[in-house]
């Protein structure tokens, strides 16, 4: 069953930008593979961390810049970011996993606040204004991506490759150790994980992650700017994990779909956007405490399990 609604779903996708706005398509797909990259952190092994901007802005910068300043192809610039956001999560890491909740988050949080600084100093950044106009090249050489239409179908294939990453990782026995170290650390660490060791990984793999979506990000836009290093893109993607769904495997999809839905067609409203944003937050959080996709997984095990009793 689960089988044959993934196969429905692709199919959707491959036929989406027939009807729908290809570029506002990808864009919810950059930022639901962000989510979902947040919540391997978040949901799977219990780590709130502030700081996911850097890695996703990061790589947004580093990819940016090796394709307009250094000629490298997609591939390569996309590679280029994503090996950024990795050594950069792994140094990072090594200090903050030794920490524990509220501790972990204020550690990521300073380091982002840090980095964000060092991007709007450093000249290679390009300040304020960010890295502007970042070509399109051609894929490998040969493919050509220039049209939306073209490069839609190279965004669904990054989100829908990072998609299974998670969904593998977390049904696999390092995903179930990441649980346990959730659920009860000091239990896992009593029955002889390296709990240090296996969050350091869970938090390499998400910030690599999360660089793959700041890469793919800037071929749809073409620019790398300020905003995505700052403390807010953090905040707007824990706010799309717990909207969705924390923990659950769909959830940060259907968060960064409501929230990037909500920017686009309120636009308009300006600043309202965010008092709308923080309004439907309470909302979901009181009303649908496990999140959209949570309650709808409640639900259906609730039905499935009174179906099974009849």
């Amino acid at each position: 069953m689960t089988l044959v609604l993934g196969l429905v779903a692709v199919a959707l996708l491959l036929a989406a930008p027939f009807a729908v706005y290809p570029v506002f398509l990808m864009k919810v797909m950059c930022f639901a593979l962000f989510a979902c990259a947040f919540n391997l952190m978040l949901g799977y092994t219990g780590l709130l961390s502030f700081g996911h901007a850097m890695f996703f802005g990061g790589s947004a910068y580093i990819s940016a810049h090796a394709i307009k300043v250094l000629g490298f192809t997609p591939e390569l610039g996309i590679l280029a970011g994503v090996l950024f956001s990795t050594v950069l999560s792994f140094l990072v890491g090594l200090l903050a996993v030794r920490r524990q909740g509220i501790y972990f988050a204020m550690v990521t949080l300073a380091l982002a606040q840090m980095f964000f600084f060092f991007c709007l100093q450093a000249k290679f950044t390009g300040g304020e204004d960010g890295l502007q106009a970042v070509p399109r090249r051609a894929l490998l050489g040969f493919i050509d991506i220039t049209k939306d239409s073209h490069l839609y179908y190279l965004v669904l294939a990054i989100f829908l490759f990072g998609f299974l990453v998670v969904y593998r990782t977390i049904h696999s026995p390092f995903g179930q150790v990441l649980k346990a170290i959730r659920e009860n650390e000091p239990r896992a660490i009593s029955l002889g994980y390296r709990v240090n060791q296996y969050k350091l990984l869970a938090f390499v793999l998400s910030a690599a992650l999360a660089g793959l979506a700041g890469s793919t990000k800037v071929l749809v836009f073409q620019l790398a700017s300020l905003t995505d290093v700052a403390w807010q893109m953090s905040g707007e993607v824990i706010l799309m994990t717990l909207v969705g769904g924390m923990g659950t495997i769909l959830g940060p999809v259907v968060g960064a779909a409501v929230i990037v839905t909500m920017q686009n067609y309120l636009a308009g409203l300006g600043e309202w956007v965010l008092v709308i944003q923080g309004v439907i937050f309470v909302v979901a959080v009181s009303l649908f405490r496990r999140g959209i996709a949570g309650e709808i997984v409640a639900i259906g095990r609730l039905w499935k399990a009174k179906k099974t009793n009849q």
